[in-house]
């Protein structure tokens, strides 16, 4: 099977912007990952690649781990990333993507105009955040956005963010990875790329770090919700294509 570059250059600059960003590589890897391959071929590539770009993630700013967020965040997730896995198989992905989209795209453009409105840091607010990331991330692929979201209320230094975020991730994954499988979304064609896409997960990581070195911390936020708010038009886009039959084949 000849293998696709450009796919690969994507999938780096994907992984360098989700470190930067704070939330992961799938909030931009699978709509891009839709452009080349079929849904589920990218919810099991997603998996796989997410589990070695967030061991590095976990590994470069481990200092920084907040674990009263990874246990309120964290648990919810990993339950109902396994609860959307299993549900992918039997629900139209269109309309839920449609709906991230748009969700994405509101909150963001939100939380960037009206930049005094602050999502109450509560253990409450956490653990709805981490539901709905985690059904996501099993559901549609990707989860970190709102994550992100849910986190940015608790105003974490950027080390922090990202290593408590990776940590979740790593959960996540472990655990779709095994209910992709069960559903056939990992086969020849996914493994085939898993070499390279662990060698990216692991180079866009650490590329990510260095940029971020340079970053204020005053700006990190609103980098992250601009960032959001761009994947939520990219879906949205993404979608409108596919709706008009104008997709490259």
């Amino acid at each position: 099977m000849k293998i696709n570059v450009l796919f690969l250059i994507l999938a780096l600059v994907a992984e360098v912007i989700g470190t930067i960003g704070g939330f992961g590589s799938s909030v931009f890897f699978v709509p891009l990952g839709n452009f080349y391959f079929d849904f589920y071929s990218v919810l099991g590539m997603t998996a796989i690649f997410h589990l070695s770009s967030n061991i590095s993630k976990i590994f470069l700013f481990k200092k920084g781990l907040d674990k009263k967020l990874l246990l309120y965040i964290g648990v919810p997730s990993v339950l109902f990333v396994v609860i959307g896995g299993f549900l992918s198989k039997m629900v139209d992905s269109g309309a839920l993507e449609i709906i991230l989209g748009i969700f994405l795209v509101i909150f963001s453009l939100l939380f960037l105009i009206k930049s005094e409105i602050v999502v109450l840091p509560s253990k409450k607010n956490a653990m709805i955040g981490g539901t709905l990331s985690g059904f996501s991330a099993g559901l549609l692929g990707t989860g970190g956005a709102i994550r992100g979201l849910t986190m940015a209320a608790f105003n974490l230094e950027k080390n922090a963010f990202i290593a408590t975020s990776a940590f979740i991730d790593f959960m996540i994954d472990f655990s779709r990875t095994f209910v992709y499988y069960d559903n056939g979304y990992i086969g020849k064609q996914e493994l085939t790329y898993l070499p390279f896409l662990l060698v990216i997960g692991f180079v866009g990581t650490y590329l990510g770090k260095k940029i971020l070195a340079y970053i204020p911390q005053e700006k990190f936020r609103r980098l992250s919700l601009i960032f959001i708010l761009i994947i939520g038009l990219a879906t949205l886009i993404q979608l409108t294509v596919e709706h008009w039959g104008q997709f490259p084949s």
